[in-house]
């Protein structure tokens, strides 16, 4: 996937937003304004960095499925983030699906008003 895709993929997501909020470096966000949750960094564009799972454990698949394009990402790693590049091995179906894992999962912290219309 090509940054601008990911990108278009990422912003027709309910409640989805881009920010900025460290020089040059892209995000996606859930929820209102200040108190909107990141569910994907963007970067410089070759690779994404997503809520892969809630353990450290569970998001390690990628690590076994993809040791050369995805990573443990540094600093919130052990939260269950993983650093996944986006021009290698993974096709870039399952790259929308780790987008869409992310979202779920950040969407789920979040107060049930900031849900979504489809929030149970």
């Amino acid at each position: 996937m090509t940054p601008e895709e990911i990108r278009a993929y990422c912003a027709v997501k309910w409640g989805a937003w881009e920010d900025v909020p460290w020089e040059d470096d892209p995000v996606f966000k859930v929820g209102p304004g200040e108190r909107g949750k990141i569910f994907v960094f963007l970067g410089d564009g070759s690779s994404i960095v997503v809520k892969a799972a809630t353990t450290r454990d569970e998001a390690d698949d990628w690590l076994t499925r993809y040791p050369d394009d995805a990573s443990v990402a540094a600093y919130i790693g052990r939260s269950g983030w993983n650093r996944l590049r986006t021009g290698g091995g993974i096709p870039d179906d399952e790259l929308r699906e780790a987008i869409d894992r992310s979202y779920e999962l950040v969407v789920a912290g979040l107060p049930k008003k900031y849900r979504g219309p489809d929030a149970e």
